[in-house]
């Protein structure tokens, strides 16, 4: 059957195809159910117990996820401390600085899959499972997280500084940053959703307050009362860390209050009111959605987050499995 050159080239050219690309090449729910059949119990049970002491560490967590796929791809990078070959870190970087939190739940998650199953559970994917678990265990919805996951090899605070949304950002650069990694509109909307739980410091919103993009006024999109409760929370001459709920109507409940407060002119975050208050945009239409139908929302929500958990995924024999996530094995 394969007598003829041509056919001897074609089989020989599938062949090495299939060498090069690996079975395990391919994100899978089921990656550890040989390996590691309890991963996403063990993580689940470790981000149950944080819950329970800081109300927070959900959103957190998320964040830290999301963080970390926007810079090199879902490969753990953020994780990284400075020592041996990282010389600069992402906790470091601007949108992390001093806000980004949730380190040390993550070392507790792979200390306790360490001891079940040595060597095998990568620290990206502890961070794709901890936002599953974080969603889902705060009432949001569940999905089968894809996993398979290696960890990268370096840092990159300069990608960090630059990929990474702002919350100061017009809706039109945030677009082409989601558009830059692959995600759409929808999931712009969709994970943007996950400000419905967590807080957010002053200093990320406080120029909307008073000097709005510099006009000396505060930004006409705020609701009135709303503002007026937020000048009094965060001062001019305020600390600018100070915390304020992302959500005020249910700041530790996965829902769709979120959107409903971007209707009413409700949303803390510029990057988050400009969804709503973008004349023309095609956001507008799916926040009204989300707005009036929280399953929509969770079904629309679960979906990105798989697409935001494939952006550059490093697999197969790439980069490592971290023994300690803060740090590369050998240094």
């Amino acid at each position: 059957m394969f007598s003829s050159p041509y056919s001897l080239l074609l089989l020989a050219t599938l062949f090495l195809a299939l060498t090069l690309c690996p079975s395990n090449a391919q994100l899978s729910a089921t990656f550890y159910s040989s390996t590691c059949p309890n991963a996403s119990s063990i993580v689940r049970n470790v981000v149950q117990q944080a819950l329970q002491s800081d109300s927070r560490i959900g959103a957190s967590l998320i964040r830290l996820h999301f963080h970390d796929c926007f810079v090199n791809g879902c490969d753990a990078s953020i994780l990284l401390d400075v020592g041996g070959n990282i010389t600069l870190s992402e906790k470091n970087a601007a949108p992390n600085n001093n806000s980004a939190r949730g380190f040390d739940v993550v070392d507790n998650i792979k200390t306790s899959l360490e001891n079940s199953c040595p060597g095998v559970v990568s620290c990206a994917d502890i961070l794709a499972l901890a936002a599953e678990a974080s969603v889902s265990l705060s009432g949001g919805p569940t999905w089968n997280v894809l996993l398979g996951r290696r960890d990268g090899l370096t840092a990159n605070q300069g990608g960090a500084n630059t990929s990474i949304p702002s919350p100061f950002e017009g809706l039109a650069n945030i677009t082409a940053k989601f558009s830059a990694v692959g995600l759409d509109t929808n999931d712009l909307v969709a994970l943007s959703g996950a400000h419905t739980f967590g807080r957010a410091q002053c200093r990320f919103f406080s120029n909307r307050l008073f000097n709005f993009s510099g006009t000396g006024s505060p930004d006409p999109t705020l609701n009135s009362t709303y503002l007026a409760t937020l000048q009094q929370a965060c001062p001019q001459s305020g600390n600018g860390n100070s915390l304020n709920n992302l959500d005020p109507s249910s700041p530790d409940t996965f829902d769709n209050n979120y959107f409903s407060n971007l209707v009413n002119n409700r949303g803390l975050l510029q990057s988050d009111q400009e969804l709503f208050s973008t004349n023309g945009s095609a956001t507008v239409s799916t926040v009204n959605n989300f707005s009036n139908n929280q399953t929509a929302f969770f079904q629309a929500f679960a979906q990105s987050m798989i697409n935001m958990g494939n952006i550059s995924p490093l697999t197969g024999s790439q980069g490592e499995i971290r023994s300690d996530c803060k740090k590369l094995n050998g240094s």
